[in-house]
């Protein structure tokens, strides 16, 4: 008996497919996709458009301002729901496809799920050369859409309907594979998303997806408990993947049973909380005094779900010479660097195995009592570095710091912060003490200007559906608000409310800082070291906001932003609240460790090349490749 079929365009077959996949979580049935983002134009409207109205209320799709920033708002929902489940974007074609390349190059950096859906050229070509297609005439198959084939975990282009039986099943592996996850792409010619095709039914049939869990395997995780028993000074740095892999439960339980010290990179941060005596803070160049300490004299380090970015490694000087990494993550890639040795497995499986393989093993007195010192000293220099007054009980210039534990002090600890590009990532990162678990979002592995509100946005759609009663809470620089802003609008029109805090520092200040820290004079990052055609001035943060329909307010000292906080607690929309902070005064100076930029080795300015000799003095302690 021949098998029933479904006669359908391509694009009605992709949405209704899309429809049909479910997940379990927390023991509840739904949809995988969540929805979407979109903006129509020639390249999507006509059928792909038609079939996701016809399908609005299974996978409702939400009118973006900007392809890059509604794509980023798929990213930000997707770490907020811990990658179980994903929204798509869809552009049309040309130059509104090209605006999503960055947004995938945040997923793809921070090991995200994004589905993008992007209009591409004919591929009968006959109405050649169409409107944004962007002509090869040695390659005419070649379109801006190829350029995506370096940020995606998958990608395709489908040139027949029959082509979804096998593409799409491949996506959706990818988007919810813990090893592989990322971002998907997916180009939709324009004819070829019209034509029909039978296909079974069965294809659309619903199916429920479970999060795959790895065990490790028995010699690598003999081989790293072997490891972890000859260490004296052991430490954990803990990683995004944990969350990813909720697993933080698994961790406080090693950590605890075996008392060892735990430090986190800037993914990691929220795996556990502030008030955990094995907390001993953020790890690397935008770490602690505390982290970076105990890294320097640990002898072993279990590295868990993180892929050991420069950022967490200081460049890789943080850790001591002869220092032996064991590196637990799902990802074989991420668990063989630097020789490490590797165990590839799931860390809410692999953390019991290998506590059992430990046989009781806990550190020593005095290594304990070394995290608990070093923990101490930086908490108390935290307090003192967020303070608004001096020791002598003077007023200092308003900092991100002042401004961070302001929040963090009257914030919900249910609360969900997110931030990225910057300064803020780096102070947000060393001042903020987090109160629930997983409730932090630095955004820096691409660390993406404009991620901030866009992510927000997504963040926020995310948290309202387990948190409706909580805040999502945005710290924001005025660089990055001037890149990407409009979904402040989105969010107002989708009753998303996030709370944004604007710190305005009158242009690209942390990277100023850096200017100066290597001996260049002050260039193109101050508004007012510009090449201006009038005096300088601020933008109106307030009136702009309230332009968009979100409430706002200046503030101008540090009490008075805790007022304003309250104020947008009770707000029913987006509450945008903005203040001067210093450029120059006021950084974290405390917790760095070194990092590899390039310096230039001649130069005609004396300060440049001191910095140089200076920078490159650090690199004495770099590991090479091991």
């Amino acid at each position: 008996m021949a098998a029933k079929t479904l006669r359908l365009t391509m694009a009605q077959a992709l949405v209704r497919y899309l429809a049909a996949q479910y997940v379990d979580v927390k023991g509840e049935r739904v949809r995988l996709c969540a929805g979407g983002f979109g903006i129509f134009g020639h390249g999507n409207v006509t059928c792909l458009g038609e079939a996701l109205y016809e399908n609005r209320d299974a996978l409702p799709l939400w009118r973006g301002q900007n392809e890059q920033s509604m794509a980023m708002a798929a990213v930000g929902y997707a770490k907020q729901q811990l990658r179980r489940r994903f929204m798509f974007a869809t552009s049309s074609a040309g130059p509104g496809t090209t605006n999503m390349l960055t947004s995938a190059g945040i997923a793809h950096t921070n090991r995200l799920p994004l589905l993008m859906l992007a209009g591409d050229a004919f591929v009968t070509r006959l109405p050649d050369p169409v409107l944004q297609q962007v002509e090869h005439p040695g390659n005419p198959g070649l379109s801006v859409n190829d350029a995506f084939k370096s940020v995606s975990r998958y990608w395709d282009r489908i040139t027949h309907p029959a082509q979804l039986l096998q593409s799409l099943p491949a996506a959706i592996s990818t988007l919810i594979d813990p090893a592989d996850c990322g971002p998907v792409f997916l180009g939709l010619p324009q004819d070829v998303q019209g034509w029909a095709y039978d296909y079974p039914e069965a294809f659309f049939e619903p199916k429920v997806h479970h999060l795959r869990r790895q065990t490790p395997d028995e010699r690598e995780l003999a081989a790293a408990a072997q490891m972890l028993k000859g260490a004296e000074r052991p430490l954990i740095i803990a990683g995004g993947g944990v969350q990813y892999s909720l697993a933080t439960e698994e961790l406080n339980a090693f950590a605890h049973k075996h008392q060892i010290p735990v430090v986190e990179t800037i993914a990691g941060r929220a795996n556990l909380v502030f008030s955990d005596e094995l907390n001993c803070g953020p790890i690397g160049v935008t770490g602690s005094n505390s982290a970076n300490a105990l890294a320097g004299e640990a002898d072993v380090v279990l590295a868990v779900g993180t892929r050991l970015q420069d950022f967490t490694t200081g460049s890789w000087t943080v850790f001591a010479p002869e220092a032996r990494i064991v590196a637990l993550n799902v990802g074989r890639h991420d668990a063989g660097k630097h020789m490490a040795q590797p165990v590839v497995g799931d860390a809410k499986l692999s953390l019991p195995l290998l506590s059992d393989a430990l046989d009781g093993l806990t550190a020593t007195a005095s290594w304990r009592e070394k995290a608990a010192s070093e923990r101490a000293a930086w908490n108390a220099y935290v307090d003192d570095n967020i303070s608004p007054t001096a020791g002598d009980g003077s007023n200092r210039p308003m900092s991100y710091a002042q401004v961070i534990g302001a929040v963090n002090e009257v914030c919900d600890p249910d609360d969900r912060v997110v931030a990225a590009a910057g300064g803020l990532p780096a102070e947000v990162t060393a001042n903020w003490r987090t109160k629930s678990l997983g409730s932090v979002d630095v955004e820096f592995g691409f660390s993406c200007m404009g991620y901030e509100i866009s992510g927000g946005w997504g963040a926020r759609l995310g948290h309202q559906e387990d948190h409706a009663d909580k805040d999502t809470i945005v710290f924001v620089g005025d660089g990055s608000y001037l890149l990407m802003n409009s979904d402040i609008y989105s969010s107002v029109l989708s009753g998303a409310k996030m709370i944004i805090v604007v710190c305005d520092n009158g242009g690209f200040a942390v990277i100023n800082k850096l200017q100066n820290n290597t001996g260049n004079e002050s260039y193109n990052n101050l508004i007012a070291d510009c090449r201006l055609a009038v005096e300088p001035f601020a933008v109106d943060f307030e009136a702009h906001a309230r332009s968009m329909g979100a409430n706002a307010e200046t503030v101008y000292s540090i009490e008075g932003l805790k007022e304003a906080f309250g104020r947008a607690k009770q707000s029913d929309r987006t509450y945008v609240i903005s203040m001067k902070v210093d450029a120059f005064e006021g950084w974290t100076q405390e917790g760095h460790s070194w990092w590899e930029v390039g310096t230039p080795e001649v130069s005609n300015s004396p300060r440049v090349k001191q910095a140089h000799e200076d920078w490159e003095a650090g690199r004495s302690a770099q590991r090479k490749g091991v």
